[in-house]
Formats: structure tokens, C-alpha cells, sequence
């Protein structure tokens, strides 16, 4: 199977199931947004923001997460540039899935989060909430936003699209 960027080795096997509800995770190297969808697959939404902490405090709590809302897969947002290449920050997300992986003992894959803040800024503006409100809940609507995105996709495998 692919991830969303066309790479074979990167998604852990046997892949995100077609059904049955997904953790979305908007990846930071101090904070995670953490988003659900249904187990129909048809509407996410966002869940809480995790400060990171030390592996061996963050592996359980992520799969208490998981298990607790009987998640069967992760979606973790890689951060490409607009040309679709990967950098440094997709490298981290890249690792942090692969952790991930191991610590829930879920499938991972990979999608394009390009646009996944400044689409949660757009929608925070809106609400009237203050700046303080609303940073507080970036995170965990960037992560709605990628889950989102993935699981309206026509194709969960294709490669970014490649701005110029």
C-alpha cells in the first residue's frame, strides 16, 4: 500500500481500514491535535490537544486514546512543501507515525496537511472566539481538518498535488 505521497516503505502495513473510526493527528514537535471520525468514515471531528511529554508517558496515553474510542487506524499529517517534496518536518512527522504505529499497535499512513492550520485558522476566525480561544484549539481543528480530508478522498493513496 501507499501513503499519500507515493512512498511504499513509509505506511506501516496492512494499511487504515476502509471502516471503523480513525485518529487523526496533526503532528508538532511540542503538541498534538487529535481528531476522530465516525466508524462509517463520513465525519470527523476534533478531540483535544496533547502536550508531548516522554515516550513512555506519551506511548500509553496514545493508546488509551486509541482503545478507548475503538480507533482501527491513524492519520498523521505530513507536512510537504507546496511543490509536494518532503523536508525536515515531514521526516519528524514521518518518525512520529512510525512510533505511533508501534506504541498503539495501529496501522498508519501518512496525508497532506498543507493548508490544515490556515484552514482551522479560517474556521476559529469565525467563531468570535478570542485569539487566546482560539489558538488553544488550532491543533485539534487542523487535525479535524486532515482527518477530514482523508477520508473524503477519492483516492486515500494518491500523491500530493504539486503547486507551482
Amino acid at each position: 500500500m501507499t501513503d499519500q505521497t507515493g512512498s511504499e516503505e513509509a505506511t506501516t502495513e496492512p494499511g487504515v481500514p476502509d471502516s471503523g473510526a480513525l485518529l487523526g493527528i496533526d503532528f508538532g514537535t511540542k503538541r498534538l491535535g487529535i481528531a476522530i471520525c465516525n466508524e462509517e468514515q463520513t465525519l470527523a471531528v476534533p478531540l483535544e490537544n496533547y502536550d508531548l511529554s516522554v515516550p513512555h508517558i506519551d506511548g500509553p496515553w496514545l493508546r488509551q486514546t486509541a482503545r478507548g474510542y475503538g480507533c482501527v487506524g491513524l492519520v498523521v499529517g505530513l507536512p510537504v512543501h507546496m511543490s509536494g517534496d518532503e523536508g525536515g518536518k515531514a521526516r519528524e512527522a514521518r518518525e512520529f507515525g512510525k512510533w505511533a504505529a508501534e506504541a498503539t499497535g495501529l496501522p498508519v499512513t501518512w496525508w497532506d496537511e498543507r493548508f490544515s492550520s490556515a484552514t482551522a485558522d479560517m474556521h476559529l476566525d469565525e467563531t468570535g472566539f478570542t485569539k487566546k480561544r482560539r489558538k488553544a484549539r488550532r491543533d485539534k481543528i487542523a487535525a479535524q481538518v486532515i482527518l477530514q480530508s482523508f477520508i473524503d478522498s477519492d483516492d486515500r493513496s494518491a500523491p500530493p498535488i504539486a503547486f507551482h
